[in-house]
């Protein structure tokens, strides 16, 4: 009894928290994609990312037509550099180190 009882309240929650995020989906307040995957639609995509250190790190931002070399640390963000995308498309890949 004590079996039967436990699982009807484990199904219970499980079904009152997938009820609530349906309704958040259809009232456009959660949204669902699977990571690494771009927005569809979205203007700014990520393009990569590469930690530092602590707290340290460059980002790869497409903006419309436009690559954004984006540093982020402690004390917020610096564009480093800013360019075409298909300037950034082109160039070749960085060497291997030694």
């Amino acid at each position: 009894m004590d079996l039967a009882r436990d699982l009807g309240a484990v199904l219970l929650v499980l079904g009152i928290l997938a009820g609530t995020l349906w309704a958040l989906r259809r009232a456009g307040a959660a949204r669902w994609r699977a990571p690494g995957r771009p927005r569809r639609g979205g203007r700014i995509e990520l393009a990569e990312r590469v930690a530092l250190g602590p707290g340290h790190a460059l980002h790869l931002v497409r903006l419309g037509g436009r690559a954004l070399l984006i540093a982020s640390h402690a004390g917020g963000c610096t564009l480093v550099e800013s360019l075409a995308w298909k300037e950034c498309q082109e160039a070749p890949p960085p060497e291997e180190p030694r």
